[in-house]
């Protein structure tokens, strides 16, 4: 019983953490400004609350209960899947504000008293998780959402960039090595704890042991300063530092009109990081809705996978395997004591990463050396997503979760990047999350880090 009192308490809080910064990412705009402009890699802020409310209802009241939804007639609409995503902006068929808030309290307070009055089972706690983890994934989407369309930053997000550090420190430049060997890969597939330390989404499933070559990775992340030498070098001028993926996106033109501020489409290719400009020769940065010096020490951020695999060929370098990338994350072998982070299994602070929406990546590559790896590796965790080489297919032995589309929609076209971002939530993560994401996305909170060649 104790246990399981303890178990309420800190689901209680998540869920409690996880309501007020949606509803502060919400209520912080004004309803005008809750009416964004259509773009294809964001949701209406109303609709994302709402939808994440009926996530509630479908895989705990329905579920679990055999209750009815709020409004049945909903149902559809806050449905990802049941609804196209440009309809999602039709005004004649979403409440307004005061009906979603009054909708989404309702949910969160029968959650919250289900939790205290029911007895808590594994299928339970399962799924109070998946809900709340699916909450704050969406979370994260209404933070891109700001930077997309250009709003303010959101909630206690510290957008003011730190002091240079007075010297950079050396341990930290070039690679880490590491050794050829068997490692462990992923989460378990069957486990009696898969509702508390083994829960892991289905894509994260089965573990398995993979026999790496030794390869080198740099300890940090590319920074502004490394991915502005490649721009200043002409990079998105030699198509022979693109592959055929890459060389048809550098030939799509952009609209650049959110990122300009302008109502009518600016079409123009990409030559530059999305949100960049050259402002009286020098580079300046948008960071929601202010442009600011361009902040070199801090990670390359809003990077395609095309712009990453270039900057690559450029700097004589590749992009790390998946496998690669979590092996120097984790550094898990058969046989040893199994950890979920860098630095162990204790959740990601403030110490260790910057994530929740806290330093927006402003920080330098070489900070958080408390969230070293065992190799030396630095902001594994948090700070951006990390474009691997690897397509995203299931693994060996794959089952789909209770939710089937959380990663089969995604299979076979997506690139796999690892690690979260500053705008992903501490309380999702882990080192073996595989997030999903098209090549040419580059709104979202994405960066990269490299290895070097194999020897000949």
């Amino acid at each position: 019983m104790k246990a399981e009192r303890m178990q309420k308490a800190e689901l209680l809080a998540e869920l409690a953490l996880t309501r007020k910064r949606t509803r502060q990412l919400i209520t912080s705009l004004r309803e005008p400004q809750l009416e964004v402009p259509y773009h294809p890699g964001v949701n209406p802020p109303l609709w994302e609350m709402g939808h994440a409310a009926f996530f509630y209802e479908v895989f705990v009241f329905n579920l679990l209960d055999g209750d009815a939804s709020f409004d049945p007639s909903m149902d559809d609409l806050w449905d990802s899947f049941h609804i196209d995503h440009q309809d999602r902006w039709r005004r004649d068929l979403f409440p307004g504000l005061a009906k979603t808030l009054a909708y989404f309290d309702h949910v969160y307070d029968k959650i919250a008293g289900r939790i205290e009055r029911k007895p808590l089972t594994d299928q339970d706690l399962y799924l109070y998780r998946y809900a709340i983890y699916h909450q704050n994934m969406h979370i994260e989407s209404l933070v891109w959402c700001r930077q997309t369309v250009g709003l303010a930053p959101p909630p206690g997000a510290g957008c003011e960039r730190p002091a240079p550090p007075e010297s950079q420190d050396s341990s930290l430049e070039g690679d880490a090595v590491v050794p050829a060997g068997d490692w462990l890969i992923g989460m378990p597939g069957d486990s009696d704890q898969y509702a508390t330390e083994d829960f892991a989404f289905d894509a994260e499933k089965p573990r398995y042991t993979v026999r790496l070559n030794e390869f080198a990775i740099s300890r940090c992340l590319v920074s502004n300063r490394q991915f502005r030498a490649f721009v200043e070098d002409g990079g998105y001028q030699k198509p022979e530092l693109w592959s055929f993926g890459g060389q048809k996106w550098l030939r799509t033109d952009i609209d650049m009109a959110l990122v300009q501020g302008q109502a009518k489409p600016v079409l123009m290719p990409p030559r530059h990081p999305v949100y960049w400009r050259k402002q009286d020769s020098q580079w300046q940065e948008k960071l929601f809705d202010q442009w600011q010096p361009l902040p070199l020490e801090a990670p390359v951020t809003h990077i395609s996978y095309w712009e990453a695999e270039a900057y690559c060929h450029w700097a004589g370098r590749r992009l790390p395997t998946e496998q690669e990338w979590e092996v120097a994350a984790l550094g898990n072998r058969p046989g040893e004591p199994f950890q979920r982070y860098p630095w162990g299994n204790e959740q990601p602070d403030a110490v260790h990463a910057d994530m929740s929406a806290t330093g927006m990546a402003q920080n330098p590559v070489t900070d958080y050396p408390a969230g070293d790896s065992r190799f030396g590796c630095r902001q594994m965790i948090g700070t951006v997503w990390e474009w691997t080489s690897s397509q995203f297919f299931p693994y060996d032995g794959f089952r789909k979760d209770m939710y089937p589309f959380m990663s089969t929609l995604q299979f076979g076209d997506h690139k796999v990047s690892r690690g979260g971002s500053c705008a992903t939530s501490s309380c999702l993560i882990r080192g073996t999350y595989r997030q999903a994401y098209l090549p040419q996305r580059n709104d979202v909170y994405t960066g990269f880090r490299t290895c070097a060649l194999p020897a000949e």
